[in-house]
């Protein structure tokens, strides 16, 4: 009798043997954008965590600068694949992503943290029930003497756009998920930067609802790269997008950002 040949978890024979594949289909409901930058590691798991999010789903994988064959298991796994040779940064492989979308709704995540499928539906349910944009609970440690920057950054810009229901909520996070709509009138191009994308969407009155949490703060090891002397540069670039957002917002309303000016007198200095 001959011998079953026994297959390492993990081998690339076994990965081509049990490969999971997204079922076709024209119509999607759910478009679900990732970026993609060497990522092959944890890329089939998160691709197949977001194709079950929703029975007719397509995946969008924009790989930017990819060289260690990330683009090619997601296209084995059934993936449209946007290639492009450089490195994009996330922000604009999801707009780029967003513009080739044909759900009615569109799902954001990303390639290096693995998902729960039902984590994932949670998002793309609350847009099907009403929301514009759905976002993550996730608000990152506020309970602390000194808060990082970028949390504070969320808190602020949410308060000074008048979405204080939503706290420290921000596009910024992944998941996140929105319409067609939403997509449409906040422009794919301005997703580039998401805190100026979610300041659009108040701005235009949109629901931007923070639906459920995933806890992705201790997942998320690209926080940890690039330090130069303790300086983060990945945090001064977010809080410099949440200062693009402000100021794009004082454009749009007063100098004061439609915020009153409390009990002064002005008048009286002059």
């Amino acid at each position: 009798m001959p011998k079953r040949s026994k297959v390492k978890p993990g081998s690339r024979t076994g990965l081509r043997r049990s490969l999971f594949t997204i079922p076709p289909t024209d119509t999607p409901k759910v478009s679900v954008i990732i970026p993609v930058v060497n990522e092959r590691r944890t890329l089939g798991a998160v691709i197949r965590q977001a194709a079950l999010a929703h029975p007719s789903t397509e995946v969008i994988v924009v790989a930017n600068g990819s060289t260690d064959g990330s683009a090619e298991l997601a296209e084995r796994m059934g993936a449209r694949v946007l290639r492009y040779a450089q490195p994009l940064g996330h922000d604009v492989g999801r707009s780029i992503g967003a513009r080739a979308a044909r759900g009615e709704v569109l799902l954001f995540t990303d390639g290096d943290i693995v998902i729960a499928a039902k984590d994932l539906a949670a998002m793309t349910n609350a847009v099907i029930a009403g929301a514009d944009v759905a976002l993550n609970q996730y608000l990152g440690p506020t309970g602390l003497m000194h808060v990082h920057g970028v949390v504070l950054a969320k808190h602020a810009l949410n308060l000074m756009v008048g979405d204080a229901v939503n706290t420290g909520a921000s596009l910024t996070t992944i998941p996140h998920a929105m319409s067609r709509r939403a997509r449409d009138i906040i422009g794919c191009e301005n997703l580039a930067v998401p805190p100026k994308a979610q300041t659009i969407a108040a701005f235009h009155g949109l629901q931007v609802r923070a639906a459920h949490y995933v806890e992705v703060g201790r997942r998320n090891r690209r926080r940890a790269r690039g330090r130069v002397r303790g300086v983060d540069p990945l945090e001064r670039l977010i809080i410099g997008d949440h200062l693009e957002a402000l100021a794009w917002h004082v454009a749009q309303t007063d100098v004061r950002g439609r915020l009153t000016d409390g009990g002064r007198s002005r008048e009286s200095v002059c």
